[in-house]
């Protein structure tokens, strides 16, 4: 395919509540411990940052080249952005499985890091969520092995050139009066300040000293993320802004058309794609086509499972096709670490990242959120605003 250095270059009818209900959760399995590592790439220029957590070692490796600025008329790469809520490694060997993926196909992707995940249950009194007492949260807190493992992971993924966003920390969703739905932009600044603290105060909090450093400094790598269910997005963006994020991919129910900006920020939404043997479409993120196949329920008949996971690759196929063939609108896919109904959204998404990266594509670039950030920076806004003007499906018409 692409080749630079070692990576590739840069209201839906889905069952109505289902388009909100993205669960971010993850549960606790054995420990899946020495199989993650690599080696640091970088030597002289480490810089401890704070308790030693983190720190700086230089650029991130395994980017791109500068983006190009599109010509007049000229037909803009396919971007498609593989991103994961949660980014949490319980031992089911996820984490290393869809990195492994990427390097195979030259594909960076973004990791949104729950903070809670590295922060340890006995220190759980530490997190003061908005509107929730004390520790508070609705996904569970990691065993000691899996925070490690998940550390292991992120130090890894982000030497391998994969984006670091967040999920923020306790995934309070619903109605009520804790649902992130509710908060206001102080309270969302608080949950960003805590989400920080755990990933760059990590040494402290679990008295690990065998472990290596993050390799960034995450005031400088963290530039946007996506919310628990897609909720709260309206009162998250004014602290986003003010914190100098770049996007935020937290919208519910967008189109497959080409990107712009809310409140100075780039939007970048899931999308609603073709679902295979239905009428209406489907939010690009596993759970959604989940709820829609198996009402919610996380253990479904297994004889239900080949024909869904079809449908499941199918769905992601089609939104990439649409799109590649048409306006090349940036495609977005959501997912979490789960084994959901015998695991077979991981094996759609897998079977779609394989399809997707084929030769025969081209011009198809598999890109983090942060790198379809600085390819859509330079572009000419009159050009960006000719491709926005290009509806679901509308041809290309320009020179290509």
């Amino acid at each position: 395919m692409r080749e630079f250095s070692r990576r590739g270059i840069f209201g839906l009818g889905i069952g109505a509540a289902a388009a909100l209900s993205v669960a971010g959760c993850s549960s606790s399995g054995p420990s899946d411990s020495g199989k993650v590592g690599t080696k640091p790439g970088q030597t002289g220029k480490t810089k401890p940052i704070g308790d030693g957590s983190t720190a700086y070692t230089g650029k991130q490796p395994n980017q791109p080249p500068a983006p190009e600025k599109l010509e007049p008329g000229q037909k803009p790469p396919q971007f498609v952005v593989f991103s994961w809520d949660g980014a949490g490694e319980v031992g089911n060997g996820l984490f290393p499985r869809f990195r492994k993926l990427a390097e195979d196909h030259n594909a960076s992707m973004t990791f949104f890091l729950s903070g809670l995940y590295l922060l340890p249950e006995s220190k759980k009194r530490i997190y003061r969520p908005p509107n929730n007492p004390v520790g508070a949260s609705d996904i569970g807190y990691l065993t000691d092995d899996h925070i490690r493992e998940t550390l292991k992971n992120v130090r890894a993924a982000w030497l391998e050139g994969h984006e670091i966003g967040t999920h923020f920390n306790g995934h309070f969703c619903g109605e009520g009066p804790g649902s992130v739905k509710h908060w206001t932009p102080a309270q969302w600044d608080d949950e960003i300040t805590q989400a920080m603290s755990f990933v760059t105060k990590w040494r402290t909090n679990t008295g690990f000293t065998d472990l290596d450093p993050l390799p960034f400094d995450y005031s400088k790598e963290l530039v946007g993320g996506r919310t628990p269910c897609l909720l709260g997005q309206d009162n998250l963006l004014p602290t986003a802004r003010k914190r100098g994020w770049r996007y935020d991919a937290s919208s519910p129910g967008g189109l497959q058309v080409w990107p712009g900006k809310k409140q100075g920020l780039w939007d970048f939404p899931l999308q609603g794609i073709p679902f295979p043997g239905h009428s209406f479409p489907v939010l690009s993120m596993d759970y959604n086509i989940l709820a829609n196949q198996s009402k919610n329920s996380t253990k479904a008949p297994p004889a239900n499972y080949p024909g869904w996971r079809k449908q499941a690759a199918g769905a992601y196929i089609g939104g990439f096709k649409r799109a590649y063939e048409t306006n090349r609108a940036p495609f977005f896919i959501g997912n979490h670490f789960e084994q959901w109904n015998g695991g077979i959204y991981m094996d759609a998404v897998e079977e779609a990242v394989k399809h997707i990266a084929d030769e025969k594509h081209k011009d198809v670039r598999l890109v983090s959120f942060r790198q379809l950030c600085d390819w859509l920076d330079v572009q000419d806004p009159q050009v960006l605003a000719g491709l926005r003007g290009l509806g679901v499906g509308q041809q290309f018409t320009g020179r290509g």
